[in-house]
Parts: C-alpha cells; structure tokens; sequence
C-alpha cells in the first residue's frame, strides 16, 4: 500500500460511523430509500444480473440491489466501511460477495458482470480515465456501466477536507455530465444521461450542484 492510498483509507476509514448520517448514504428515510429504489430499477436490466458496486461505501446501494434480486459483489477501499456493508445484509438475511481493494483495480479476477454501478467515486481516483477503462474490462458483452456523479462545490465528507493532495486529482470536486459522457464515448454505446439535481427526494433536500446519473452499454 502506498503512503496515499494508506492516507485514503484513513480518510474513509475515519468516516465510516458517520457516513450514513447523510441522508443519501444511510437511506434511512422511507422517501429516499424509495427514491434510489426508484432510480436504480430505471437503470437495471429487467433480469437479475450479477453486479459490481465499485466503491460501495457501507453498502446502501448494494442492500437496495439485493432486494431487487440482483447479485452484488461490493468493493471499498475502507475495511471499516466494508464491515457495515456486510452487517447490513446479514441484518437482513441477504446474500452479497464484499471485498475489500482498490476501485482502480477492483480484486474480482476474471470474473465478469452483468452492470458495473459506481456513485460518488470517480473524483477520488489518480487516474480516473484508466478506472473507467478498467471497469468496462469487468462486463460481459453487452453490460451495462452506471455512473451516479455530478459536480460539487466541496469534497469531503460533511465539510471535512479531504486527502492533503486532493488538489492534485484529475477530478477534484467532481465532474460535469458532458465532460463524464467525452471521457467514456469512445468505449460504450447507447450512452444517456439523466440529470438528478432536481430530484430531491435523492438527497434528502434541494441541492444547487450538479448531479446526474450516465448509463452506457459496451
């Protein structure tokens, strides 16, 4: 582990407890909960699919999925964040595969999936061009890659900066829809995107970012 990807998980690590107190994170209310239920079936194939949760976080996203039938594989950088993911499904008596690793080379081997969903991650990444490439090498043909992102006036977790050297990331603080869609065009097809923002049952409350979903087939 390098010095940065030991301070990145220091970060997440120390975020943990707290994490799901963010209204979108936790999904504990029945409105928002319902909302992603909502947004994730618009995005999944009708058919159960095995699916690759890339910075699954405490595994709120993962838990939703499961529910619909889908067999998740949930990756985290934060061992800590890891623990709650797989406290919450065996909460609730559901199965999901959770691994701990590193989103720029998640440790699923050869296995292949169905849909590769990642929300809220791809700022974090040195390189995240090469990530994105690297997911697309985890479909089968014709899968489906989900990107939940949008554009923040601050990174970190509820106001705390983050990583010292986060200045220096491709993508601090987020990126746009059209430079999102730029970066993947050349590797998928039947890509859209569905703006978020004005969706606030999503976010616990209006938010004046900019938030959209983009989902692509390869």
């Amino acid at each position: 582990m390098t010095e940065h990807t030991a301070s990145i998980t220091a970060y997440w690590d120390a975020a943990a407890d707290a994490f799901d107190d963010e209204p979108d994170h936790g999904l504990r209310a029945d409105v928002t909960r319902t909302a992603w239920a909502r947004l994730l079936l618009s995005c999944m194939p009708a058919e159960p699919v095995d699916v690759l949760d890339i910075g699954c976080g405490t595994g709120s996203l993962s838990l939703l999925l499961a529910e619909a039938g889908h067999q998740v594989t949930g990756v985290d950088l934060s061992p800590r964040m890891i623990d709650q993911a797989r406290t919450k499904f065996s909460t609730v008596g559901l199965e999901g595969r959770f691994l701990v690793g590193d989103a720029m080379m998640p440790p699923t081997g050869s296995q292949r999936f169905g849909v590769v969903l990642s929300r809220h991650l791809i700022w974090t990444l040195p390189d995240p061009e090469a990530a994105l490439l690297e997911w697309v090498t985890r479909l089968r043909p014709g899968g489906r890659l989900v990107l939940v992102e949008g554009r923040w006036r601050e990174a970190g977790q509820s106001g705390v900066p983050y990583v010292t050297d986060a200045a220096s990331l491709p993508w601090n603080g987020g990126i746009s829809a059209k430079d999102l869609a730029s970066a993947v065009r050349s590797f998928v097809t039947d890509l859209r995107i569905e703006p978020l923002s004005a969706v606030p049952d999503l976010w616990g409350g209006e938010v004046n970012d900019e938030r959209y979903v983009l989902v692509a087939h390869v």
